[in-house]
């Protein structure tokens, strides 16, 4: 049974998709009226660096039509620490800004870390202790960014698996690509679009990433995607994000638009 896939960018203010993207005299106060019409789902990168507050995500809530869905980027105060289990009191700040704002438009939370750090098994397994599985009575789904080697071992994938964490599938980068499904969701970051192409990827690569989000859907694995530990099939589907983000980012738009069209 398949289960929703989305498809998105990172950020909606982009001043290079004024006249690519946007269209010619769309103002500014509008530009995210018009990407939540083209995309179902975008990724706030704000979050990342710092406070918003409630008002906000109520605005961005009212903005976007129904069905829309919002990730967002958990602050680098709570991940770029040497000690993360001692994260707790930035992580609350952090989910009592408003995020309750975005009622059912609130979707993963993407815990990002840095390429320097580490798998250290019992640190790591303090932070996701930190993570609340609901908030104001709305579920969470956590999902961690992490870029070190360190992390493809099988000890990581079964950490995530237990605290029903989802591992960032970082695709077309520089980072370890780690495809293992740990969670009831899938979250993928597709950094690879170049400017030389129309739509920042050659049409055999859209294709085929419409072919793994399907797969992924189904609660399968594609073959193509690099995993740590064998995968677990899932018959009920798992809900997939895969987001366009990074690389050429004037091409995002286009790229992320096309893998939906064939979806």
């Amino acid at each position: 049974m398949a289960k929703k896939i989305r498809v998105g960018i990172g950020g909606w203010v982009f001043e290079p998709w004024r006249g690519t993207f946007y269209p010619d005299g769309l103002t500014q106060k509008r530009e995210l009226e018009y990407a939540s019409s083209k995309l179902s789902t975008i990724e706030i990168n704000g979050t990342y660096y710092g406070s918003q507050k409630p008002d906000s995500f109520r605005k961005w809530h009212d903005e976007t039509p129904d069905g829309f869905v919002f990730a967002l980027k958990g602050p680098r105060f709570a991940t770029n620490r040497r000690v993360l289990s001692e994260a707790g009191s930035s992580i609350e700040r952090f989910l009592e800004s408003g995020l309750t704002e975005l009622k059912e438009k609130l979707g993963p939370i993407n815990w990002q870390f840095a390429q320097t750090k580490k798998f250290d098994p019992e640190d790591f397994e303090g932070f996701l202790k930190l993570l609340p599985k609901s908030l104001g009575g709305r579920d969470l789904r956590h999902a961690v960014e992490v870029r070190h080697e360190s992390f493809k071992s099988p000890d990581f994938i079964a950490l995530a698996r237990e605290y029903g964490v989802a591992v960032v599938t970082a695709a077309d980068a520089e980072y370890p690509q780690i495809g293992d499904a740990t969670a009831s969701f899938i979250y993928v970051r597709a950094m690879g679009t170049s400017e030389d192409e129309k739509l920042g990827y050659p049409k055999k690569a859209l294709d085929a990433w419409a072919k793994r989000a399907k797969e992924w859907a189904a609660g399968d694995a594609p073959k193509d995607v690099e995993t740590v530990s064998r995968h677990k099939p899932l018959k009920s589907g798992r809900d997939v994000f895969l987001y366009v983000i990074s690389g050429a980012k004037v091409r995002n738009p286009a790229a992320a638009m096309a893998i939906a069209e064939r979806l």
